[in-house]
């Protein structure tokens, strides 16, 4: 049978992980689909995430793409996440191939590793559609970066995350196949965003299970490029969810260490329906995209959810985000996850009106330290940020000036007040 025909039915059922036996599958009774969320004989775990949310400004065609995943653990081998969520038209990888690299220029160090898809080394990803690969040997560290090489056939738009603080290659169009080039000569064009890969798996029998922040800006990452004026660490890993995987690789024992996934979205919304939510960003609020961009990764034990601060200025009321939580907490619980959250933080340029929508959401999270019953613990992320004197403004040492993000020394605060016992006990053995 072609490939593209067994993908194509594959996709007809539950996922193409699934189809292709390469992680273990539940539905729960809300008709999501937990692949692999209880660690089990493969003992594969998600150890990087960068969500698809729209459309590259031009098209490939006849090229390569070198983009580089920074894992929060490592193991003895990986597995790589391409979609095609996006996309309007199949898209046709001919060659991929995982290396590791410094991350600092498209070179890798040493001739990377072929990646195959069922076997094979080519595969069609249909408009729409995402592929899991097949394991591929390759040991790797915690805060090490691979580079995930792909040759793309024809000519598509890739879908993308636009935000990847950190630069990316190409090489130019029509040049064909250099996934194998360990130099990186080829690779002449730059980008920021991340195209086409969403995931990367480790094989690690050691680990405990894989964290997955999700939320919108403040989890995406903005502002952790920021080290004061006129100063920037592009592709330095400054998130705090990076500094978090870095705490847990060094101040968590060797029986309780968990990967890192950060699925963070620019802009998006807790909520659904927020009437003022500019209309690229609908359908991408984590009701919509919790199946995607958290239930399908693997090994997933505890979700950190920084959701609501953009649902106020987009025009949501308390009770549809609370719904919204109440909803996704219920779904995570059903595939075994436990959900960590932190209250809204302060923004200057919120109205009173948001203020006191804030202080609801905020008393339904803390009340009891579980969000009235329906998570597992609060990440106090409020208080860490709210500026002493004035508590709906960002403590100044810790703004980028826009009085939204946190700068890098906001992101290390972040990371720094987390409770790693706590999260610790998401573990399932």
């Amino acid at each position: 049978m072609p490939l593209t025909r067994r993908i194509s039915i594959a996709l007809a059922t539950t996922s193409i992980a699934a189809a292709l036996a390469v992680s273990v599958s539940t539905t729960n009774a809300a008709g999501d689909t937990a692949s692999g969320q209880r660690p089990g004989a493969r003992d594969w775990f998600t150890s990087w995430a960068g969500p698809q949310h729209d459309l590259a400004p031009t098209p490939l065609r006849d090229q390569t793409v070198r983009m580089i995943t920074h894992l929060s653990q490592g193991g003895d081998a990986v597995r790589i996440r391409i979609q095609n969520t996006f996309g309007t038209t199949p898209l046709t990888v001919d060659a991929a191939t995982v290396g590791p690299t410094d991350g600092k220029s498209a070179a890798t160090q040493g001739r990377p590793r072929p990646v195959t898809f069922a076997g094979r080394h080519e595969a069609v990803i249909p408009a729409g559609g995402e592929l899991w690969s097949d394991a591929t040997t390759l040991t790797t560290r915690a805060q090490g970066d691979v580079a995930v090489s792909l040759s793309i056939s024809g000519t598509v738009v890739p879908g993308r995350h636009q935000t990847a603080f950190r630069t990316n290659y190409l090489t130019e169009p029509g040049t064909g196949d250099h996934t194998h080039d360990t130099s990186a000569a080829a690779y002449t064009e730059t980008t920021e965003s991340t195209y086409l890969v969403t995931a990367v798996d480790v094989h690690n029998p050691r680990l405990k299970g894989s964290l997955v922040a999700y939320g919108s800006s403040v989890v995406d990452g903005v502002g952790s490029t920021d080290c004061g004026p006129g100063c920037t660490q592009l592709g330095n890993n400054r998130r705090w969810t990076d500094d978090l995987a870095r705490r847990i690789t060094t101040e968590l024992p060797p029986t309780r260490q968990l990967a890192v996934a950060n699925a963070g979205v620019n802009g998006t919304t807790s909520a659904a329906d927020c009437p003022k939510l500019a209309e690229p960003l609908r359908g991408l609020d984590a009701r919509s995209r919790l199946q995607r961009d958290v239930l399908a990764l693997h090994g997933v034990t505890a979700v950190l959810y920084y959701y609501g601060t953009n649902d106020l200025p987009a025009g949501c009321d308390a009770q549809q985000v609370l719904a919204s939580y109440r909803d996704t907490f219920r779904r995570l619980h059903a595939a075994g996850i436990k959900v960590y959250v932190t209250p809204v933080t302060p923004r200057p340029s919120y109205t009173d009106e948001h203020n006191r929508i804030r202080y609801t959401i905020n008393s339904f999270v803390s009340k009891w330290n579980n969000c009235s019953g329906t998570c597992d613990g609060i990440m106090g992320f409020d208080q860490v940020l709210k500026d002493p004197l004035k508590p709906n403004a960002i403590n100044p040492p810790y703004d980028t000036g826009d009085g939204i993000h946190a700068n890098i020394s906001g992101q290390q605060a972040l990371a720094d007040t987390l409770s790693l016992p706590m999260l610790a006990s998401s573990v399932h053995r």
